[in-house]
């Protein structure tokens, strides 16, 4: 069904659920992802129970499935206002935010989810070319996550370097794409709501992605092999990425309530896709009879030296494609960040509730809701 069709529906809903909330204003707000997705089941479920709490009863949601916005079509949900806020990734559309894709294509060379996805939300809302690409696209940042780190997940066992050559991969950006091709592997780049079909219809081998797939996706019930070697994490998103129309409609007290109610479900998000859901991933993994295997020390060294080289691609990617010319000053101040984030995540353990709060003291205690996506 076409946005434009779904526009009367949503918006017929969300009067049916602003005529029975006590909230003043309930706001659309799509995850993008299935239930058993932790965007959906964590990051938008926590929201929703944060947004009231922070706004003091003003402020409620109305949740849309995977079925009426998903990941390809939230820039155009968000601009029609068919969503008020939705999950937003950067990297489906680099070439209109570079700025925010630039720290995206640095995926490979992070390794702790909380402190990315720290470091993703103070790089952006400090980054004022990145704050000037987001209001000409008429959307305002509140926050990024991060998951664990990304593995192998294949239909064939992934020992070696010479296990990838010809391997079809699904990518989920860029930074994949190029270990893919680097390795003699072939990328393929596919939404992941669609991997499920594709490694069943042997379109592709397998995907690189977080374990949590098995359970996000049921890749559990197709891949026969999971291999870990440290890919980076996933860590350029926009987790409550908010229509400019809705913001600017809203008082500086909500815009400031928002931005706190979405700090904690990032948090809790990431301590989800990045922790406890892999875990549990792995669990299942074994109890399906899915064989896990540990790289070999040879192809460990070779994906930490391709790593190694990462940031200068992204430099070169940034410069050349995009036009950005001081894209090593930028990708330096994101390395920073994460260096510091990675010391906060390890003095309080990783814990989300912790995470949040010391995001909220460094960053959005520091916002002027007054002017800040204006």
């Amino acid at each position: 069904m076409k946005l434009s069709k779904l526009a009367g529906l949503t918006i017929a809903a969300s009067v049916l659920a602003f005529s029975a909330a006590a909230q003043d204003r309930v706001l659309r707000i799509a995850p993008a992802a299935p239930p058993a997705h932790p965007a959906n089941g964590v990051l938008y479920t926590n929201f929703a129970q944060y947004l009231p709490e922070e706004s003091e009863g003003r402020l409620g949601t109305t949740m849309l499935g995977p079925e009426v916005v998903n990941l390809g079509q939230m820039k155009d949900a968000l601009q029609s206002q068919v969503a008020e806020v939705g999950n937003f990734l950067p990297l489906y559309f680099p070439a209109e935010l570079p700025y925010m894709a630039l720290a995206g294509e640095l995926s490979l060379t992070s390794g702790n989810s909380q402190a990315a996805a720290a470091a993703m939300t103070q790089f952006i809302v400090e980054c004022e070319p990145c704050q000037q690409e987001l209001h000409d696209f008429g959307f305002v940042y509140l926050g990024s996550g991060a998951s664990d780190v990304y593995e192998i997940l294949s239909t064939r066992p992934v020992h070696s370097i010479a296990d990838l050559e010809g391997m079809r991969l699904r990518s989920g950006g860029s930074p994949w794409a190029r270990f893919a091709e680097h390795f003699g592997a072939v990328p393929a780049q596919i939404s992941v709501n669609d991997t499920f079909e594709a490694i069943s219809q042997g379109v592709v081998d397998g995907s690189m992605a977080s374990i949590a797939d098995l359970i996000s996706f049921r890749l559990v019930d197709v891949i026969t092999h999971v291999t870990f070697v440290p890919l980076g994490l996933y860590q350029a998103t926009s987790n409550f990425m908010t229509s400019g129309l809705t913001w600017e409609s809203l008082s500086v007290e909500d815009r400031a309530a928002m931005a706190r109610a979405a700090n904690r479900a990032n948090a809790d998000f990431t301590d989800r896709w990045g922790r406890s859901m892999p875990e549990e991933a792995e669990a299942a993994a074994r109890e399906a009879g899915i064989e896990l295997h540990q790289a070999d020390d040879a192809f460990v060294a070779a994906v930490q030296e391709f790593v190694a080289t990462e940031a200068a691609s992204a430099a070169q990617i940034s410069t050349e494609r995009y036009g950005i010319a001081d894209a090593e000053e930028r990708i330096a101040r994101f390395q920073e960040l994460y260096s510091s984030w990675a010391a906060v995540a390890e003095e309080v353990n990783n814990d989300p509730a912790a995470m949040a709060e010391r995001v909220n003291e460094a960053v959005w205690a520091n916002v002027d809701y007054a002017t800040y996506g204006q």
